[in-house]
């Protein structure tokens, strides 16, 4: 028989577990089988598709070049097919909107609540997921805000609206005493910078006039480096709007381009809803008292 036509959903399962726990023991735990039956199934699926998914010692499992390929379309396929029950089930649908950091900003209650009074059928979903496609590329989700470049040969996409850059710093810092700032004076501070899904980056500056630089891996940390004192950090109005937080205060730079936000979704497998997603978040924007003169 093909090898293509034995791929069940179990396989996937069982791989999607194993990743996720951490271990073939409570793989079997989560999935309710024996460890040996958990080992059984991945071997199988390994040789069905005809690669090592998985790197195994005694202490960790992790996946191999195919296997980090094979589990992000694995994980689309089972809420796939996840999605296919529910919608059998109960009639509805559900629409999973994911991001990186602060989802639609302070349009963020607004689209929830049109959202379910326009479409109360479709489940609506916002998934926090710190990777650079917003958990889009992994297929957790339908659609992602993003608000850094878009691989346009991948996604389809659509721009929404556009946010003003702010700074975020200590909230004793002298300059939280101030309105605005201005871009050209944060080269004397040390600017802390989420390299992998923030917004900001050195060609902000001029060669010659740009600022010292740390790097971070997420918002947790971004915060926390700004709380100290040490650095500051430039980020989009949504950040400002979302993240809140005791010892940072955010004020705007005027004189700094807008970032342009937009709604990517897999080109070749769009959720039916979502032309009405962007139409609505487009509407939000579009109808906003603050229209972007300057936003991570």
């Amino acid at each position: 028989m093909d090898g293509r036509t034995e791929l069940e959903l179990r396989h996937l399962r069982c791989l999607v577990a194993i990743v996720d726990t951490g271990s073939f023991t409570d793989a079997a735990i989560e999935l309710g089988l024996s460890q040996a039956a958990v080992s059984r199934t991945l071997l199988a699926l390994e040789r069905i598709l005809g690669v090592l998914l998985l790197h195994r010692t005694s202490r960790t499992v992790t996946p191999t070049t195919a296997g980090v390929q094979v589990l992000a379309r694995a994980r689309h396929l089972l809420l796939e097919a996840d999605e296919l029950v529910h919608q059998a089930t109960t009639g509805h649908t559900r629409l999973r909107i994911g991001h990186a950091w602060s989802a639609m900003g302070r349009h963020t209650a607004e689209f929830q609540r049109r959202w379910h009074d326009r479409y109360p059928d479709v489940e609506l979903h916002l998934i926090r997921h710190y990777t650079p496609t917003g958990g889009l590329a992994e297929g957790l989700c339908d659609l992602a805000v993003l608000r850094t470049p878009i691989d346009t040969r991948r996604y389809a996409h659509a721009l929404v609206g556009h946010e003003r850059r702010y700074l975020a710093l200590a909230s004793d810092d002298p300059w939280a005493k101030r309105r605005s700032v201005r871009l050209e004076e944060i080269r004397d501070r040390t600017l802390v910078v989420d390299r992998r899904t923030g917004t900001t980056t050195l060609d902000l500056w001029p060669e010659g006039a740009r600022p010292a630089v740390e790097y971070t891996h997420d918002i947790d940390d971004w915060l926390a480096s700004i709380a100290t004192g040490r650095c500051v950090g430039v980020t989009a109005q949504a950040t400002a709007n979302q993240y809140r937080r005791d010892g940072i205060a955010y004020r705007p730079l005027r004189d700094a381009d807008p970032i342009p936000v937009h709604l990517i979704w897999r080109r070749h497998d769009p959720h039916p809803t979502t032309h009405a997603a962007v139409a609505l978040l487009t509407d939000l924007y579009r109808a906003g008292p603050d229209r972007a003169r300057g936003g991570k």
